[in-house]
């Protein structure tokens, strides 16, 4: 598959369970960050908003989140308790998504932190 150029069209390339999966994800972070600018990053889709903020994509076994920050994950270690993730990374499957409200918390710990970033 060539690299995708805009968000829908890596959605598009997706089958329809992790397709649907990444939709949800997708407007519940346009819902957190409505001032966030979509785009195409490492070829996958994302939001900027002061830099970068979280993107998303799926795997041949996983959907994920991917938060752009190790320290947002730390900080938010508990309420991942039981989802699979990394430094900057939260794994789920697309038949299990992860819960809205986790992720408006998850983009508005970005939110502030690139905030913080930039002011210095």
């Amino acid at each position: 598959m060539p690299r995708p150029t805009s968000p829908d069209e890596y959605l598009a390339a997706l089958p329809q369970d992790k397709r649907d999966a990444l939709e949800q994800l997708r407007r519940t972070i346009r819902a957190a960050a409505p001032r966030a600018e979509e785009c195409i990053s490492y070829s996958l889709p994302a939001f900027r908003q002061n830099g970068p903020l979280v993107g998303y994509g799926a795997t041949a076994k996983h959907c994920a989140l991917y938060l752009m920050s190790g320290s947002t994950v730390d900080a938010h270690r508990d309420a991942l308790a039981g989802y699979d993730t990394s430094k900057g990374t939260i794994r789920f499957a697309a038949d299990k998504p992860l819960p809205d409200a986790l992720v408006h918390a998850l983009v508005q710990a970005r939110i502030a932190e690139n905030e913080r970033l930039r002011n210095g």
